[in-house]
């Protein structure tokens, strides 16, 4: 797993069941929070997420694994999401890096 680069980003949390769910690494998903889904980086990594097409971006913590959809490499909350794109697009091309 790198811990940049850039990819299809989808998010969750919001008229999907998923808000006050538990997490993979345990604690309950807030979809109004700045958390985001990532198949590989340890739980706890901070990322910077910036959409590629506004330049908005957001710092968002792994605290699930997923998307589990061909093609995408960030599954984010509703709330970091709707913060850097309209969350009627469904899916924004973003970049991302690990930051300290």
């Amino acid at each position: 797993a790198t811990s940049s680069g850039c990819t299809a980003a989808s998010y969750y949390g919001h008229g999907d069941g998923f808000h006050g769910r538990r997490t993979a690494n345990g604690e309950r998903f807030d979809g109004y929070g700045t958390t985001t889904a990532h198949r590989t980086l340890p739980f706890g990594t901070r990322l910077r997420v910036t959409n590629q097409s506004n330049g908005r971006s957001i710092i968002v913590r792994v605290t699930d694994r997923g998307p589990f959809i061909a093609g995408r490499g960030l599954d984010l909350s509703y709330g970091a999401f709707s913060s850097i794109a309209h969350p009627g697009q469904g899916v924004a091309k973003v970049c991302y890096a690990k930051i300290a």
